[in-house]
């Protein structure tokens, strides 16, 4: 495919073939036909929906989810990959950019059981399902006395083990439900200053090839600023402590008027340090302060005892 500015004559969508990815890239070629665009989607399994009896921490991380459609950018076969932005690698492959970055839905996590309306009422030593190693860490601070235990599939999946009473109570992202119109299943929402969402969480992006110019102009008007900055500072926050889903660690930003404050958590999986949580705020922009938000703001976990990925031992 050339680079040109002229848009082509239909757009192709790649994207994970769950119901969740699927209804979040028919979104974005609905607003895309909305705006005159002819819009298809390229449906694809990645080895992140095949590998689901590991961790994903285990197995090679977010990078799992996102690699089978960077080949079908890079050969051509697709213009745009659609992706939940928490799932996307702090560092994308050269040659590859977030074109755009949607209005974010709710970013809190939400607490879904069938016997009990909050963390709170649950039992002692009630059995939780997550494989966040964010939520295991923050869940085991609220609560030690629970047991945490591994959940992984899709959204549907992890519903229909909860209601086969594997678990007492599982934790999603609000944002995945609501978008599938489960919205009934959310029992409760909890607030950010007892679990933290994680960077990015429920936010769209579009990830392009960098020399697509033509696609990155017809992005343009889908991108919501005061979300790509909000993100652009959590992610930054990752970068710098080289996160993963092999490190606990949490970020989240909110505007107030042009004034963006930030709360980033970090947890010790080995359970010899205790939680470290900090906060920063600045005037915040354009990108060059967002990032420079999240950097300051790492550097305050480090400061606080939280050890980069890079500089754990093996």
């Amino acid at each position: 495919m050339n680079s040109e500015s002229s848009t082509p004559a239909s757009i192709v969508i790649a994207t994970r073939e769950s119901q969740l990815a699927l209804w979040q890239a028919e979104h974005v070629q609905a607003i895309l036909r909305g705006r005159g665009h002819s819009v298809e989607l390229l449906g694809m399994t990645t080895k992140g929906d095949q590998i689901l009896d590991r961790a994903l921490s285990k197995v090679g991380g977010k990078g799992l989810f996102v690699k089978e459609l960077e080949v079908a950018l890079e050969e051509g076969r697709a213009d745009m990959a659609v992706h939940s932005l928490k799932d996307v690698p702090m560092e994308l492959p050269k040659g590859f950019v977030l074109a755009c970055v949607m209005t974010r839905e709710d970013p809190r996590d939400a607490f879904v059981s069938n016997k009990y309306a909050s963390l709170d009422e649950l039992p002692q030593g009630a059995v939780v399902g997550t494989s966040s190693l964010r939520r295991q860490a923050l869940l085991q601070a609220l609560r030690p006395d629970l047991k945490i235990e591994a959940l992984r599939g899709n959204v549907n999946t992890r519903l229909r083990k909860l209601d086969e009473g594997l678990y007492d109570a599982i934790v999603l992202a609000a944002a995945g439900l609501m978008r599938l119109g489960l919205s009934d299943r959310i029992r409760t929402k909890f607030d950010p200053a007892q679990m933290l969402p994680a960077a990015g969480q429920g936010a769209l992006g579009i990830e392009v090839r960098a020399d697509r110019q033509d696609i990155i102009d017809a992005l343009a008007p889908l991108a919501d600023q005061s979300t790509w900055l909000t993100v652009t500072a959590e992610r930054a926050v990752s970068r710098c402590m080289g996160g993963s889903c092999s490190m606990p660690l949490a970020a989240f930003g909110r505007f107030e008027g042009d004034t963006l404050h930030m709360d980033a958590a970090w947890g010790d999986m080995e359970g010899s340090q205790a939680m470290v949580r900090v906060q920063a705020s600045a005037v915040v922009k354009d990108f060059a302060a967002a990032n420079a938000l999240g950097e300051s703001l790492a550097a305050k976990l480090q400061a606080a005892g939280a050890v980069p990925a890079s500089t754990k031992p093996d």
